[in-house]
């Protein structure tokens, strides 16, 4: 079956509805693009369906490896190509699983939710399942790459559990019930890796499955130990300076501990404390983004774009910004941050995200470790879209951030380490 088949992305702008809140919200007067739509809500939920169609459409019919050809990094590292399904799968559904936990409505981008939503529901039934084309490589001992895709759909898992989960049929659920548990053969490096391990056990514990909690605590006291302050974490025993603690380290630890506080295991004050530290680093997040919407690009993985944008989102998602952000400050922000990023040539011409950070003539970027599928964490930024578009971070209007209030010469919030 040809491509086009899969991919027969429906036209987000035929779906939306005239919603008079949205339709006020009137954008950066200084945004070229700000006539294409007719607000920034409706730009991102384009961006969305074009990361997300093209991975979920045809893996929902088991036919994602046929059609999806993953470009690998000029120094990878010779590991099992087949991770990259994963990657691709496991990170975008993370990102995009707040969208898809909102309730329908009559509106278009209710319309595009259910037909991503069921997708889902259909991918992760070829993930499991040894007689389909699209089962997942779900690693070995030797082979540990897949322990960190698996963790990202335990987030999404964990993240919309009425809508992703207790829909799925009982075939599928013990399907992932039982690859999560095999998945303990895996284990973890002595970095940001333990987490992976813990939200995955985390997982099991919020459905009430059996747990090894050897993968749990010891990781939680580590990360905790790791805390170097000013709401920032070493990445194992040396600090490094890059932005793992928004890929990985702020929401993973604090998922993890909300579930196990939850279920009586973990105490409230840690839970407390790492939403306070995650509201710190998410305050320097807010920082970073130049008056232009560009943000400063260093570390490892810089090819996964906004995604470093997670504790950000996470926040907003939660009503818990940190004290003098507003949230339509962020979205004005990362709205100028995901223009900037995801110009035309930053996808393929047959719609899957390049290696690199704008447009593709950055391959050399890519780490050993990077491949197509491992772009897709971008998504998690797509966490503020759980909020409905009645939400004043999405109907709130244009509000300078932080770096563009200052280089105004306007007043902006004066910053402070903490000691916490």
């Amino acid at each position: 079956m040809k491509r086009k088949n899969f991919l027969k992305l429906s036209s987000v702008f035929g779906f939306f509805l005239a919603n008079p809140v949205l339709a006020s919200v009137t954008g950066d007067p200084n945004d070229e693009e700000r006539d294409k739509y007719r607000n920034d809500r409706e730009y991102w939920i384009m961006l969305l369906d074009k990361m997300a169609s093209p991975i979920l459409m045809p893996m929902s019919q088991g036919k994602l490896r046929e059609v999806f050809k993953p470009a690998y990094s000029p120094t990878w590292d010779g590991r099992n190509n087949q991770v990259a399904y994963m990657e691709a799968f496991g990170r975008l559904i993370a990102g995009i699983a707040p969208f898809l936990n909102l309730e329908d409505d009559e509106t278009g981008e209710s319309i595009l939710r259910k037909r991503l939503r069921t997708a889902v529901h259909r991918s992760l039934a070829h993930a499991v399942d040894p007689q389909s084309p699209d089962y997942l490589f779900w690693g070995t001992p030797e082979s540990r790459q897949p322990l960190v895709d698996a963790a990202y759909i335990a987030e999404a898992l964990l993240l919309a559990p009425e809508k992703l989960w207790r829909p799925l049929d009982d075939k599928t659920k013990a399907g992932i019930i039982r690859e999560f548990t095999k998945i303990r053969q895996i284990q973890p490096y002595n970095n940001n890796w333990i987490l992976f391990a813990a939200i995955i056990e985390t997982f099991l514990l919020s459905v009430d499955q059996p747990i090894e909690a050897s993968r749990i605590d010891p990781a939680i006291e580590q990360v905790q130990k790791w805390y170097v302050g000013d709401g920032w974490y070493s990445d194992g025993n040396k600090f490094h300076f890059d932005h793992y603690n928004g890929y990985v380290i702020h929401p993973m630890l604090v998922d993890i501990l909300r579930v196990n506080v939850k279920k009586g295991r973990r105490d409230q004050k840690e839970l407390d404390l790492a939403i306070k530290r995650m509201q710190r680093y998410a305050s320097f997040q807010e920082r970073y983004i130049s008056p232009q919407g560009t943000y400063p690009v260093f570390g490892r993985s810089s090819t996964y774009r906004a995604g470093l944008f997670q504790p950000l989102v996470k926040l907003a998602l939660e009503n818990n910004l940190p004290a003098g952000i507003e949230p339509a400050q962020v979205r004005c922000a990362l709205t100028r941050v995901l223009k900037n990023l995801f110009i035309p040539s930053t996808f393929t011409k047959e719609g899957y995200l390049t290696l690199g950070l704008v447009g593709d003539q950055q391959q050399d970027l890519a780490d050993y470790y990077s491949n197509t599928g491992s772009m897709y964490i971008t998504s998690l930024v797509f966490f503020a879209l759980g909020l409905p578009g009645t939400h004043q971070f999405w109907s709130g209007p244009y509000t300078d951030w932080t770096q563009a209030k200052a280089w105004k010469g306007l007043p902006f919030v004066r910053d402070y380490a903490v000691d916490y």
